[in-house]
């Protein structure tokens, strides 16, 4: 099937089925498709497809190093996706999802799916937006990564989207203005002991150790916890180092 760009504007009602289709046609197609989100627009492609992966990746200009995170229908698909899943993290699934949180976990090893180097982790979070997740629940899980080229701001409407990525997508999902002030998920990698705090976004490290106690702030480590009673993460929104393999640089949905 060949696609041509089209774009769809999910606030009127019409105009918003016809696009979940023409998105669902073009995921199983492995094409490229943009979508709002609770942070900002992202670009999605089926996550169990390496060729619709690797598209993605091109889209943005970015290699293997940098693998997307995962966008999820339901907590329950949790248990599917990754393994030696953390009461910690459940804790924290039941009290922040949907929303701006990304769990790092370690990646279910009996899927077949290829997001780049990840070293057996998978990034997955539940957002809190309607669209995304009506979408999600027609196509099941999607690889999904800011909708901007890399090195780029994230887009926070779809123009700005369509203007970075072009024909790379096939379909774009309009759904208003996400704002200059959108915040990035907050992620958290469960595959450390104490779990740590990896980007600080939207979600505050105060809100978050109310369920996560021992949780470690951006950039601290254990010993500096006890040291600090109180320890406060710096909300610097500092990009996860692309070292770490876990999840993407500039990653912001």
């Amino acid at each position: 099937m060949t696609f041509v760009t089209s774009r769809f504007d999910c606030q009127d009602p019409q105009d918003r089925e016809a696009g979940m289709e023409a998105a669902e046609a073009a995921i199983s197609a492995k094409q490229c498709i943009v979508l709002p989100t609770d942070t900002v627009y992202g670009i999605g492609a089926d996550a169990f497809s390496p060729q619709a992966v690797a598209t993605l990746l091109a889209a943005k200009g970015r290699g293997r190093t940098m693998p997307p995170p995962v966008l999820i229908p339901r907590p329950e698909t949790l248990d599917g996706l990754a393994v030696d899943v953390p009461e910690s993290a459940r804790a924290a699934a039941q009290r922040f999802w949907p929303g701006a949180l990304t769990l790092i976990l370690h990646a279910q090893p009996s899927l077949t799916w290829d997001l780049g180097e990840t070293k057996g982790t998978v990034a997955l979070r539940m957002p809190d937006d309607g669209a995304a997740l009506e979408l999600l629940r027609r196509t099941g899980p999607l690889a999904v990564s800011s909708a901007n080229r890399t090195g780029h701001p994230a887009a926070t409407h779809a123009d700005a989207a369509e203007d970075m990525l072009g024909e790379s997508v096939a379909v774009y999902l309009s759904d208003g203005d996400r704002g200059t002030d959108a915040l990035p998920s907050t992620i958290i990698d469960f595959t450390a002991e104490p779990p740590a705090v990896v980007r600080q976004g939207a979600i505050s490290l105060a809100a978050l150790r109310e369920v996560i106690p021992d949780l470690l702030g951006e950039g601290e480590d254990a010993a500096e916890t006890v040291a600090e009673s109180d320890g406060e993460a710096g909300d610097s929104g500092a990009e996860i180092a692309e070292s770490t393999g876990k999840t993407s640089g500039d990653e912001r949905s």
